[in-house]
C-alpha cells in the first residue's frame, strides 16, 4: 500500500483532464449558443460559462501534472 492509499493514477489523470475539457467545452458551447440564440447574455451568464472555461483550463492542465507526476514519484 503506497503513502495515499490504493490510487489509481492512470484512471484520476485521464478523468480529470476529461472533466477539465469538457468543463472547457461546456463553457465556450454556451457562451456560443447563448449569445447566437438571445443575444446579450446577463452578467451572471457571462461570468459563469468563464469560470467555466477558467476551471477547465486549469484542471486540463494541472490534472495530469499532479496525478501523473507529483503524486507518483511522492510514493
Amino acid at each position: 500500500m503506497g503513502r495515499y492509499g490504493d490510487l489509481d493514477y492512470p484512471k484520476l489523470t485521464k478523468t480529470g483532464f476529461l472533466l477539465g475539457v469538457s468543463l472547457l467545452a461546456l463553457g465556450a458551447l454556451g457562451e456560443f449558443v447563448g449569445t447566437a440564440l438571445y443575444g446579450s447574455l446577463p452578467g451572471w451568464e457571462n461570468a459563469l460559462f468563464t469560470d467555466l472555461e477558467i476551471l477547465g483550463i486549469l484542471l486540463g492542465l494541472l490534472s495530469p501534472f499532479v496525478f501523473g507526476i507529483v503524486l507518483p514519484l511522492t510514493e
